[in-house]
């Protein structure tokens, strides 16, 4: 007898998403498809998708004691085994079947020893253990997240050679870096109070460190990447992914490189150009994410920013053609606790001085902390006005305004550092286009405004 196999997306639970296959089988069986003797079908049949799935992964592993078929029958199996265990009362039966699963594959890797280079056999068994586990978890009505964890350990095992290279090419400090994000964001922050302290009940522990995670995690996904593609791949290249960790660290040493050595100043300048166009993409990265819908208001400033920036860099690429050798760029680790804590001091302290200020001086106080924070670090000020501005004390033009400020005063502070570093012949090339960058906020700033009015 044919049947159709439909999903069926319920906002009663819980808003997930989640197929419910007695609803499916309910709603099979009034139209007729499906006879109530097989409402059970469709969970099985999504089993064994999941089995040949992951079978087929490993079917192409000539070591592996597990293929297509074994990898079928396993998930069918743990589909039978936790019915059984239902229709029965007995759950233990479940443990049983998973256990055997372990044990047959584990005796069949016992019985031929592996040869020098062979694969030992325990990422199959591990796989083999997950794919009953998936029918179980089939059986419990959660099909979609079998499906999706399925789907998600066949990658793993299918990029076995890349994820190998990675792992192999990490070196202690790119696992340290790791470690301590993890401890940031899955160890300290579940530990902080979701609560409001202080002065006009600025500071919240669970926020300002979710603005510290945010942050390090930006910088961690921008370390990655320069570690990943290497230093010397090109000075764009070289200078965005430098610009998501730090463009102040970038700014810092290449205008020393273009100081010591004449022939790095086109190098020099485009990586530092770049690297500053970078603030304007992880503000609108941490705008999206604290509070999208300041978005529409903010995205002209940094659009208009981005795009007379890019232009300026173009027009300099053209005509210093830098094509010198690239020096090694000193990067600090991203998650390191220390960073994480001077941060986290930072924000909080911005987020109290422009509550203060605001409620002392009105927006001039706010705008004053903009213009003194902006010098040094952006991301503070702008995630602390988010902050004002989702608890309702802040209104968006104002957070524009003390946004583009802050971008304005930085451009102003790395032209100076390029200055004071890298002497005038190389900051006059950078000032140039950091300035066009500026330029390009301050003509984003007055469309905003000019629409707003």
């Amino acid at each position: 007898m044919a049947f159709k196999l439909s999903i069926s997306l319920h906002p009663q639970n819980g808003g997930r998403g989640r197929i419910d296959p007695l609803h499916l089988a309910h709603m099979e069986y009034l139209t007729g498809w499906l006879p109530p003797e097989l409402s059970a079908l469709p969970r099985y049949v999504a089993a064994l998708a999941i089995g040949l799935l992951m079978g087929l992964e490993r079917e192409r592993n000539p070591a592996a004691k597990a293929g297509l078929r074994t990898f079928a029958l396993t998930g069918l199996l743990g589909v039978l085994a936790a019915h059984l265990a239902t229709a029965l009362n007995e759950s233990w039966l479940i443990g049983v079947g998973l256990l055997l699963v372990g044990s047959m594959m584990i005796a069949a890797y016992l019985r031929s020893p592996q040869q020098p280079g062979d694969d030992p056999g325990t990422t199959t068994v591990a796989a083999l253990m997950l794919c009953y586990s998936l029918g179980v978890l089939v059986w419990h009505e959660e099909i979609q997240l079998a499906v999706m964890l399925g789907i998600g350990a066949t990658m793993l095992l299918y990029f076995k050679p890349e994820l190998s290279g990675i792992s192999q090419h990490m070196s202690r400090r790119d696992l340290l870096s790791v470690l301590q994000f993890a401890v940031l964001s899955l160890i300290i922050l579940p530990l902080l109070p979701n609560r409001d302290y202080g002065p006009y009940g600025a500071l919240n522990p669970y926020q300002i460190w979710w603005m510290v995670v945010l942050i390090s995690g930006v910088g961690l996904v921008g370390y990655a990447a320069l570690r990943l593609v290497g230093q010397r791949r090109g000075a764009v290249v070289l200078g965005l992914l430098g610009g998501l960790v730090s463009s102040t660290a970038v700014t810092l040493t290449f205008s020393r490189h273009a100081r010591t050595n004449a022939a790095m100043l086109p190098v020099a300048v485009t990586v530092i150009v770049l690297a500053n166009l970078m603030v304007l993409v992880r503000l609108g990265i941490l705008a999206a994410i604290v509070s999208p819908t300041v978005l529409p208001a903010l995205l002209p400033v940094l659009a208009a920013g981005l795009v007379s920036g890019i232009l300026g860099a173009m027009y300099g690429i053209s005509r210093l053609h830098p094509q010198h050798e690239f020096p090694p760029l000193e990067m600090g680790n991203p998650t390191e606790l220390r960073t994480a804590l001077g941060f986290g001091l930072l924000y909080a302290t911005v987020l109290l001085a422009a509550a203060w200020l605001t409620d002392w001086l009105g927006e001039r106080g706010l705008y004053a902390v903009a213009l003194v924070s902006g010098l040094t670090e952006v991301a503070a000020i702008t995630l602390s006005s988010l902050r004002l501005y989702n608890l309702d004390t802040l209104s968006i033009t104002v957070l524009v305004n003390v946004i583009t400020l802050a971008i304005l005063a930085n451009l102003v502070f790395k032209s100076a550092l390029t200055l004071t570093v890298g002497g005038w012949r190389m900051a006059r090339h950078a000032i140039a286009g950091m300035g066009a960058a500026g330029i390009g906020v301050i003509a984003g700033w007055v469309i905003m405004h000019g629409f707003s009015a």
